[in-house]
């Protein structure tokens, strides 16, 4: 099992320091490190870690303050292991609902525990998601439309569905960009909009992005064993492919 792990610290040397020692565990793969917390946001939302090793006091928007914004987007929480050098934090970090709490300098053995204990919560997890997946009714078809309604600049046009490239979601905004038109659609999520378009073409690659995968232009290898995907619109945008959608990225194009 590969744990994808996010490290973020504004100290450089604490930051050099817990990668140096994650090295040492195989089954920790280090996706990317953080500088502060708008930035563990983003990479958070981006990325979709399964931990986070998240330090306290950063500027901007301290390690506590990361989870409680991610927690008001309703974004699904990583496991969180808030590494300070400071110990009054951890009431708090756990009311968080925080998986573990280390106090700086990290020892090895004290991140041994850590560790397994982590694979074990996610294994778990991942176990759970399994089980639901499994047992869930199947979901009643619903109309499939093939035009949509796209706001832009004051206009009300109409698209039809085919030449949408893809669909992105951001404070509760909906962009579509099309062939020709980009705007934002009246749709309050990615879910509602995805049930009433083709399956069989547009796809969630991501929680805030929906593809049409006759739009992909070409599939890059980003990080370890994550992909992104260049799009067909005029921007050329690149979007992240979550992980628990890498698995049907390789089935689907052999990768």
């Amino acid at each position: 099992m590969t744990i994808s792990t996010l490290v973020v610290d504004d100290e450089q040397l604490a930051r050099d320091e817990l990668v140096y020692l994650l090295k040492d565990f195989p089954e920790i793969d280090v996706l990317e490190v953080g500088t502060n917390g708008l930035e563990a946001v983003q990479l958070i939302e981006s990325l979709e870690p399964d931990l986070v090793f998240l330090d306290v006091q950063m500027p901007g928007l301290d390690g506590l303050g990361v989870i409680r914004e991610l927690q008001a987007k309703g974004v699904t929480l990583p496991y969180f292991v808030i590494s300070t050098a400071y110990d009054q934090y951890a009431v708090e970090a756990f009311r968080l609902e925080a998986m573990d709490y280390l106090l700086k300098p990290v020892e090895k053995d004290r991140l041994v525990v850590t560790l397994q204990r982590a694979q074990r919560e996610i294994e778990a997890r991942q176990a759970a998601d399994a089980r639901v997946q499994e047992t869930a009714p199947p979901q009643k078809p619903t109309l499939q439309r093939t035009k949509l309604l796209v706001r832009s600049n004051s206009r009300n046009l109409i698209l039809d569905a085919q030449e949408v490239i893809y669909a992105t979601i951001d404070d509760g905004l909906i962009t579509i960009v099309g062939t020709h038109v980009e705007g934002h659609s009246n749709y309050r999520t990615i879910e509602e909009l995805q049930s009433n378009l083709d399956p069989n073409i547009f796809w969630r690659v991501h929680r805030s992005y929906l593809v049409n995968i006759n739009r992909i232009r070409e599939v890059i290898p980003w990080f370890k064993s994550s992909f992104q995907l260049r799009m067909d619109d005029k921007k050329q945008t690149e979007i992240p492919v979550s992980r628990i959608q890498t698995k049907r990225l390789r089935s689907m194009l052999k990768l």
